[in-house]
């Protein structure tokens, strides 16, 4: 396969390390590598071939704020199998994560920001990385948990639903970007019903919030909950979209923020409103460098992103090259409102609403 970043730019600000969602994101990014003078590759090929690709940069990416800054970066693809993600690949993806940061430091990258599982393999033990001097890393998920956080209260709005009446379940409560999604929203609804496979973790978690005069109610199994919950937060390092719903009110809204997607297919959510959260847009312009528009970006609406890699490219704008989200558990609402702030002064905002159906009616009003 042919090299599609055969050098380093003069300068690069930030490098974004992620992985293929699915293996048509991966087979597409194949073809783009290839070249279009290429027949595309069958899966079952591309399935073959992709665990032998080391993980390396396979565009540049432009970015501009709003206002005058610009910033420069790589994209790096650790090529994690889509159907390797679960816990019998932890060490196997570790070493790709690793070897992605590796060139990330290499290629002289200031800030990196890690993508979906690659911060979710680390929880938070940057020290696991190789030694980088002059390269800092951020998992993102501060400026992810920001968008969801929007997205819940914007949704709400345009629908004439009161958060301080709704009942929130959070799915992986007690993950970096389930445990901020929980502070920045407890106090602001009625009662919040926290899901999660560690008990001990939900307790502790839950204890927290009951010493601020919270209803809680804790849960390792989704069916057990006394209520059913009209506001839901999927955010659960799955390893496929397997998730189901079942006991949550016909009218619930639901915002899936996972990466790869949470909610299963089967999910009975037919009545409920249905949005991917955590995903911001660049209104300043973003260009990749082969074009990978559509495929990296694989949304309705150009220049849309999953929050963990804007984050640093939002830093990168700002000139705050810094480990500004650094793993499970640390995430407020203070530097929450901190990363939407830098964020939104350079033109990145809130993704308009979609889901696997495409653009969402509401947002065309």
């Amino acid at each position: 396969m042919d090299c599609a970043v055969t050098g380093v730019a003069p300068h690069v600000d930030f490098a974004l390390i992620g992985h293929p969602e699915s293996w048509r994101a991966a087979s597409d990014v194949f073809s783009v590598l290839r070249g279009p003078e290429h027949t595309p590759l069958p899966d079952d090929e591309i399935k073959d071939i992709l665990p032998w690709i080391p993980p390396r940069a396979v565009c540049r990416v432009e970015v501009k704020s709003i206002g005058a800054a610009a910033a420069h970066g790589l994209y790096i693809d650790s090529f994690i199998s889509p159907d390797r993600l679960d816990a019998a690949c932890v060490q196997e993806n570790l070493t790709r994560v690793r070897a992605a940061a590796a060139y990330a430091i290499k290629a002289g990258a200031r800030i990196v920001s890690l993508g979906g599982f690659s911060s979710i393999l680390l929880e938070g033990k940057f020290d696991q990385l190789p030694p980088g001097h002059h390269t800092v890393f951020t998992t993102g998920n501060t400026l992810t948990v920001a968008f969801i956080v929007q997205g819940i209260e914007k949704m709400c709005a345009l629908q004439g639903r009161d958060l301080r009446r709704s009942t929130l379940l959070v799915v992986g409560a007690t993950g970096d970007v389930g445990s901020g999604c929980v502070r920045c929203l407890a106090g602001r609804v009625k009662r919040v019903q926290l899901y999660a496979r560690n008990a001990e973790r939900l307790r502790r978690l839950a204890a927290e919030l009951e010493s601020q005069g919270i209803d809680t109610e804790i849960g390792t199994d989704l069916g057990q909950f006394s209520e059913k919950a009209d506001l839901v937060v999927c955010a659960a390092s799955l390893s496929s979209p397997s998730l189901l719903l079942r006991n949550i009110a016909p009218d619930a809204l639901v915002c899936d923020a996972g990466y790869p997607k949470n909610l299963s297919p089967d999910a009975e959510t037919s009545q409920a409103t249905i949005f991917f959260g955590g995903l911001g847009q660049i209104t300043g312009g973003m260009t990749f460098d082969p074009d990978l528009h559509g495929i990296l970006n694989r949304h309705p609406f150009p220049d849309v992103a999953h929050g963990c890699l804007l984050e640093g490219i939002a830093l990168a704008l700002e000139g705050r090259f810094e480990p500004f989200s650094r793993g499970r558990g640390a995430i407020t609402p203070k530097l929450v409102d901190e990363i939407e702030m830098i964020a939104a002064h350079h033109g990145i905002n809130l993704a308009p609403f979609f889901n696997a159906d495409g653009p969402l009616p509401l947002t065309m009003k």
